[in-house]
């Protein structure tokens, strides 16, 4: 392994205050970070508010050599961070999708199976009006679910509506009501995180809507906050932190002198539980 710093960089361009409260980073983070520690390297983690500020690190990580490699995730459907890193020539690892054409070694997630599945899920209970509250419409994996689901939907007959939120609390619980609030509600919605899902969950009840009686709610990632809501949440289950590890190992390879890869994560998974059931 060529010598260097032994530091690796995380950008996270998102409010710091959502970095508590959403397992799913600190799981990804667990898990690059006990890969990464095994074998000698440590995981430098800089949360900033926006591209700007992350494109902004990683230039003066290059300049300092502060770091051997950073993990980008969270891949944008036009994405100025990867022409960046291309110029500047910093080894660079992208966790997330779908695309498999990336200039970097990745990890590529099918989140259009995943969602199918969703779908066909909810269907098979008996659903015909669905709802999906996703994340920001600007991000590739959201584009790949929000497809998925409007085709899925199309193609079953059924009804399916698209709100998108930030996969905050706020953002969750707005979208929840919207939805709630109109003529023709949907029977079961599908939110893209376990935050916005526990949101939902709490509106519902809110608006004396029964979980799972009268609104079947499915969150995507499993957590704590999944498996202890009342009732537990439904999920399509990722395995966060293997895919931190997985991360971790293509950064190791990539530092070697390993050649550019990509790498398919483990097919989101359905958990069901409490929160979903036939529609009443």
């Amino acid at each position: 392994m060529t010598q260097g710093v032994g530091a690796v960089g995380f950008v996270l361009a998102r409010p710091a205050r959502l970095l508590g409260i959403e397992p799913f980073h600190m799981e990804l983070i667990a898990g690059i970070e006990g890969r990464l520690s095994g074998e000698g390297h440590s995981l430098l983690l800089h949360v900033v508010p926006d591209l700007d500020a992350e494109i902004a690190a990683y230039r003066r990580w290059a300049e300092g050599r502060l770091v051997d490699a950073v993990i980008v995730t969270n891949l944008h459907l036009v994405d100025q961070r990867l022409e960046v890193l291309s110029e500047i020539d910093l080894p660079t690892v992208v966790v997330g999708g779908p695309r498999r054409d990336l200039p970097f070694t990745n990890i590529w997630i099918d989140n259009a199976q995943a969602m199918r599945d969703a779908v066909a899920y909810l269907a098979g209970l008996g659903h015909t009006d669905l709802a999906r509250v996703s994340g920001p419409s600007g991000l590739a994996h959201t584009q790949a679910r929000t497809e998925a689901f409007r085709e899925e939907c199309a193609s079953r007959g059924l009804t399916g509506v698209v709100v998108e939120a930030d996969y905050s609390e706020e953002g969750g619980a707005r979208a929840t009501r919207s939805l709630l609030g109109r003529a023709g509600a949907p029977s079961a919605i599908v939110y893209d995180n376990d935050v916005m899902a526990v949101a939902g969950l709490g509106v519902a009840a809110e608006l004396d809507v029964t979980v799972p009686d009268s609104l079947s709610i499915l969150a995507w990632d499993d957590s704590t906050l999944c498996r202890l809501a009342s009732p537990p949440l439904s999920v399509m289950s990722l395995d966060v932190y293997g895919m931190g590890a997985l991360a971790a190992d293509c950064v190791l390879n990539v530092l070697a002198g390993g050649p550019v890869l990509s790498h398919v994560a483990p097919q989101p998974h359905l958990v069901p539980r409490g929160s979903t059931a036939p529609p009443g």
